[in-house]
């Protein structure tokens, strides 16, 4: 069995604690065991970069001590702020050596920089074009239209790195799930912003934007949302009924983590992965498409 260093996240732990449960089985199935760091700290996520510019590289940094001292040749992080904020750490202290020889001194376990940082979608998409995803697959998700939001995050970044997908238009999660027989729509807001934590500061606009994305996957025919995202997760799911009766979208699309639509495609119990706790009905598009 594949080994892969694994950092949740904070939200893994907490409000999408289905999204960790999720990644632990579907991995597990693909012959992939993730080993969770030990003593984790948050990586600062947003909050760390708005305020203190050397949190926003240390306390990924730390992280990154940690996973290196696993062993293990990579690190995969499934929330995508996590991701976005180690990857630049990583390579912030890659071009200053000043800025890693001072973090270094206070760590008992050293930053090294040479850990791969993947996001899941550097995971997936291989063992999609491989074949491998859809070998494990028992069922396919046939009739299933998705609009696959990616967010701002995952392919955008402040500093120059190398992102594995095409930064306006990527296609990892349809490589995904068309591998496994959905049918992903086209569409144009799927690397838009949800407003990530202005939902909470600035509602107005953070559903204005929000409004956006659901009116064009509606208008493009999509019968769900997928994200790798927690947060987008969150906020297009918690908030869209809200948003759907303020500028009159009546339609309502459940938000799935992508690895819900594998972990179906692989025959998982549903109530084991926790489909059924979503803000808007993730259980009756199953049903109603025999995919349960």
């Amino acid at each position: 069995m594949t080994q892969l260093a694994y950092y949740p996240g904070c939200s893994l732990h907490s409000s999408s604690e289905l999204y960790d449960v999720q990644c632990k089985m579907v991995f597990k199935n693909l012959g992939i065991e993730l080993k969770e760091i030990d003593d984790w700290n948050c990586c600062g996520a947003t909050a760390a970069s708005k305020t203190d510019e050397f949190l926003a590289v240390a306390l990924p940094a730390r992280n990154l001590g940690l996973a290196t001292a696993t062993g293990l040749s990579e690190i995969v992080i499934p929330c995508s702020s996590c991701y976005s904020r180690t990857l630049v750490s990583q390579k912030t202290l890659a071009a200053d050596p000043g800025l890693k020889d001072s973090i270094n001194a206070e760590l008992s376990q050293k930053i090294k920089g040479d850990i791969k940082v993947s996001s899941i979608l550097e995971v997936l998409v291989p063992r999609a074009r491989s074949g491998e995803l859809a070998a494990k697959a028992v069922k396919k998700l046939e009739g299933l239209k998705p609009a696959c939001y990616y967010g701002c995050l995952l392919t955008r970044f402040p500093i120059d790195v190398n992102v594995p997908d095409d930064v306006e238009n990527p296609q990892g999660m349809e490589t995904v799930l068309k591998a496994l027989g959905a049918t992903p729509v086209d569409w144009g807001y799927k690397t838009d912003c949800c407003g990530a934590s202005a939902s909470v500061n600035d509602a107005d606009q953070s559903q204005l934007l929000m409004s956006r994305i659901f009116t064009d996957a509606v208008g493009r025919g999509a019968n769900c949302l997928v994200t790798t995202c927690p947060l987008c997760q969150f906020n297009v799911d918690a908030y869209q009924d809200a948003v759907g009766k303020k500028y009159g979208i009546e339609k309502r699309l459940p938000v799935y983590f992508i690895t819900e639509l594998i972990g179906m495609s692989m025959g998982f119990d549903p109530i084991e992965m926790q489909v059924d706790r979503h803000f808007v009905d993730a259980m009756g598009l199953l049903k109603e498409l025999n995919l349960l």
